[in-house]
């Protein structure tokens, strides 16, 4: 019987999946409780990723001048910061936003368990802390831990955070062209640190627009950022010192000598530790947990949402699906997952970008036609010291609707929403072509790129 339960919901982890989901059972007026092994509410999105990485990068650009550019030589660094300053305003941000789920969870009155969890069954959660241990019991269990970083080979590593570093390197060695890599490498050469990027692949970041991504390299070479595409990393050594090193020893005989390595190459679920089998679960060789309609897992009332389920790993689509999920537990109809979620790249600059590619486009054979804006071009682009950023909207040449939008430039990641809320409700070419933007604002780029691409389908 339902009632025997400890609780109607409980969620193993406090990131945005964990807690959207144990919010939204309270407001159906169920019990619901988190348990979370960290020392912080929030999760890994809190406490060494999203929020510490992104107040780390406006940091760096207040250190830089705001993102002013110099022709010559990019970003302009004044002085060279201490990492204690650079980190100031990361430990305040984090304080806060802890401060603001602890209100929202009490508010709703979410059980918090602090400690590791672990399934004895289905139903049973047994929650270890130093020497307490803790068994509770629920109706339905949502799978919300994360990931962990994949180890790097044939060392350990001083910290999993890269913000725990002591001291800022002069030089760095960055494994792994993702999402993270490739943000700290651009925050990082944005303060006068030499930095050297190791990719496998020949191309990183295939899901982004080639164009996008081209522009994103060339910022980042006229900052002192090497490339080192197609190449693997055999393992990584420390030297005896003085100075201690790090050297990294790549498949093809290369050698890399630098103060600090930054190992960014994949994360693997953090499922490694909850005891699957006697719920009757199973993970991948990823550690990530296959779900199906309603985020359900192999088992009917265990559900399974955020990174931990794999792509998109994305903060806010996490967020969604651990709302979904709880609706889903308690039987309340809800609209699909949307299809057009944007993506945020917060390097500098950032990049972001929602719908469909040029590259996707193509293969599938969809006729299509580019419209294109600067910021060099557009009014708040030079009040912002901008004249590199970059715009690019794609257009159906036939029906005329949107298909994708793609930026990289100053303020990339709030100018797409308007680009996702066209696209999400079918609009196209005339309703840019017949908008008002304010000015001056980077908004204008939709005005500028439409009549761009209203000029090249005249012809």
């Amino acid at each position: 019987m339902p009632g025997s339960y400890d609780f109607d919901l409980l969620c193993l982890g406090s990131g945005p999946a964990g807690q959207r989901a144990a919010v939204q059972g309270a407001k159906l007026g169920r019990r619901t409780a988190i348990v979370e092994k960290g020392h912080i509410l929030g999760g890994v999105c809190l406490d060494t990723g999203t929020i510490p990485s992104k107040t780390f990068r406006e940091a760096v650009l207040a250190t830089v001048g705001n993102g002013r550019l110099d022709g010559q030589s990019g970003y302009v660094t004044e002085k060279r910061p201490t990492i204690d300053q650079l980190l100031l305003r990361v430990t305040e941000v984090v304080r806060r936003e802890c401060d603001v789920i602890h209100r929202q969870l009490d508010r709703n009155d979410v059980t918090v368990l602090w400690g590791r969890a672990a399934f004895q069954d289905a139903h049973t959660v047994v929650v270890e802390q130093d020497s307490s241990r803790r068994t509770v019991t629920a109706e339905n269990i949502l799978i919300a831990v994360g990931t962990r970083p994949a180890a790097p080979p044939g060392v350990s590593p001083d910290s999993d955070d890269v913000l725990e570093m002591k001291r800022l390197p002069k030089t760095l060695g960055v494994v792994g062209g993702g999402v993270i890599g490739l943000e700290y490498a651009s925050m990082f050469s944005a303060l006068g640190v030499s930095v050297t990027l190791v990719e496998k692949r020949e191309r990183f970041l295939e899901f982004l627009d080639h164009e996008i991504v081209d522009e994103l390299m060339h910022q980042m070479r006229k900052r002192n950022v090497t490339f080192r595409m197609g190449e693997a990393v055999e393992r990584v050594e420390l030297s005896e010192g003085p100075p201690r090193r790090a050297v990294l020893l790549l498949e093809s005989g290369k050698r890399i000598v630098d103060d600090a390595v930054l190992f960014s190459a994949g994360r693997v679920g953090a499922t490694a530790a909850l005891n699957l089998p006697a719920a009757g679960l199973e993970a991948d060789a990823r550690g990530r947990i296959p779900v199906g309609d309603g985020f359900r897992t192999a088992v009917p009332h265990i559900y399974a949402a955020g990174d931990v389920i794999g792509y998109p790993s994305l903060a806010a689509v996490s967020s969604e699906q651990g709302r979904l999920a709880a609706c889903a537990a308690f039987g309340v109809q809800t609209g699909p997952m949307p299809t057009h979620f944007p993506f945020g790249i917060y390097a500098i600059p950032e990049i972001s970008m929602v719908g469909a590619t040029e590259e996707e486009l193509t293969r599938q054979r969809v006729p299509y036609e580019t419209g294109v804006a600067r910021y060099r071009e557009i009014a708040r682009g030079q009040i912002l010291g901008d004249d590199s950023g970059f715009f690019k909207m794609l257009f159906h040449r036939e029906g005329r609707q949107l298909l994708g939008v793609h930026t990289i430039g100053s303020g990339a990641t709030e100018l797409i929403h308007i680009g996702q809320a066209v696209l999400g409700l079918q609009g196209g070419l005339d309703y840019f072509l017949q908008t008002v933007f304010n000015y001056p604002t980077l908004a204008e780029c939709y005005k500028v790129a439409a009549l761009d691409a209203a000029n090249k389908l005249a012809l």
